[in-house]
């Protein structure tokens, strides 16, 4: 089995560095160091702190953990892309199924006030915040997503007037069956 090397950055102290939790697993987790809400989005974004170099031919994909389904959760994106030249923080988002701005609204302002308050060291002015209505789907320190690196060909699209012939043919979505 091949292995590469792939340059990894932490961009905080307390970023952790994925690595596999069994042997033969293919993904690795990635942990919370920090999230905060988006409110333009309705969502939570999740900081790693970690960068990554991934070799030209390779690219990372992000899926979410299957503990995923523990949660009222998803990601923004369903699989997150990181392409070889991507140096920034790889960034995970979540958004809550049953997520409503506007029930939610003053609880994410006090979640935004609260942030900034423990930012400029005022952790004892805290707005109080309804937790049943703003729920996070992790906290700092969990296990949010996995990645695996995988090799991708080059692609080079060949315009034809025809295509070969195949047994499914235009078979669509369900055409197999359900």
């Amino acid at each position: 089995m091949e292995t590469i090397k792939v340059k990894i950055k932490k961009l905080v102290d307390n970023a952790v560095i994925p690595s596999y939790a069994h042997e033969g697993d293919m993904g690795m987790d990635l942990t919370a160091i920090g999230v905060e809400y988006n409110t333009e989005k309705d969502c939570y974004i999740y900081h790693t702190g970690l960068a990554v170099e991934i070799p030209q031919g390779y690219g990372m994909l992000l899926f979410p953990r299957s503990s995923n389904r523990n949660t009222n959760a998803y990601m923004t994106n369903h699989v997150g892309v990181i392409d070889s030249g991507y140096r920034g923080e790889i960034l995970v988002c979540f958004k809550n199924r049953n997520s409503s701005y506007l029930i939610n609204i003053v609880n994410k302002a006090a979640f935004a006030i609260n942030s900034i308050l423990n930012r400029i060291g005022m952790k004892n002015l805290q707005v109080p915040l309804n937790s049943k209505e703003l729920e996070f789907p992790y906290q700092v320190g969990d296990r949010i997503a996995q990645v695996v690196i995988i090799p991708y060909p080059i692609v080079e699209y060949v315009e034809a007037d025809k295509l070969s012939e195949t047994e499914r043919g235009k078979g669509g979505h369900g055409s197999t069956g359900k």
